[in-house]
């Protein structure tokens, strides 16, 4: 994918900043009716369908909302990058009960909102411009903000930021989750396999792993307490159930759009 090609086949659109940032841009494809999200040309970070703003198109996050297939009635569920907020947005529509807490380190990712149908902040639903790494450590001390569901997905032009793989913040993450909480982190990495070692010093053997042949990502399921009990999972079985999940454009655990 080149610049050019972008430019021939639908619409650029770049936010002006002089921020240290990297700076994000989107690409309406006019023909095929999506608009993605980029830091740079050929890297999609994330991607809405226009016909159906609310659908999960990318195949691995239809595999981490499969959280619900441990925990179908999430109380709080706090979320470490914003993207194109296509996670964000199924769970907002489909949790009607969750409380759900977004942090983006990149306010002009966040400035962004409005062209992928972010909702608006409201009593349950909010969006902080924050460091996630600093976020996960301070809601390890508070006992009334600890979340259910912790889903990590936060990268940059470089990939996944250092901060938000090292040891320190998988154990933080561990302390941040209620006491039967899960964590669902998806991976895109040369050293995913060392992130994975990291994952399992803090959580034990409480870790599922999601491998696809069709793709680069991978996506961990983590739990604490009783929130993941990978010997009652069948473990590959499950494994294959979660990859017969991302390549079928459905929602998790059967719920309706």
């Amino acid at each position: 994918m080149d610049l050019a090609k972008l430019l021939e086949d639908g619409v650029l659109v770049e936010r002006e900043d002089d921020s240290s940032r990297a700076r994000p841009f989107i690409y309406e494809d006019t023909e095929g009716g999506t608009v993605s999200l980029f830091f740079r040309i050929g890297d999609v970070q994330s991607q809405m369908s226009e016909a159906a703003p609310d659908d999960l198109v990318l195949p691995y996050t239809r595999t981490m909302m499969a959280f619900l297939l441990f925990n179908s009635s999430p109380r709080r569920i706090a979320m470490i990058g914003l993207g194109g907020g296509s996670m964000a947005k199924w769970c907002y529509r489909q949790l009607a009960e969750a409380d759900i807490t977004v942090v983006e380190i990149n306010q002009q990712v966040i400035e962004l909102r409005e062209h992928f149908y972010i909702p608006e902040d409201d009593g349950r639903f909010r969006v902080l411009c924050e460091d996630g790494a600093r976020y996960v450590a301070e809601t390890a001390g508070r006992l009334d903000v600890r979340p259910d569901v912790l889903i990590v997905d936060g990268f940059g032009a470089e990939g996944q930021p250092p901060e938000l793989c090292s040891q320190s913040f998988y154990d933080d993450c561990y302390r941040a989750l209620h006491a039967d909480g899960l964590m669902v982190v998806n991976l895109c990495d040369l050293r995913d396999e060392v992130h994975i070692a990291r994952i399992r010093r803090s959580f034990g053997d409480r870790v599922l792993v999601a491998t696809f042949e069709d793709g680069e990502n991978r996506v961990v399921f983590a739990g604490k307490g009783d929130g993941l009990r990978p010997e009652a999972e069948a473990g590959e079985e499950f494994v294959e159930r979660l990859k017969a999940l991302s390549a079928r454009r459905e929602h998790p655990a059967g719920r309706e759009r």
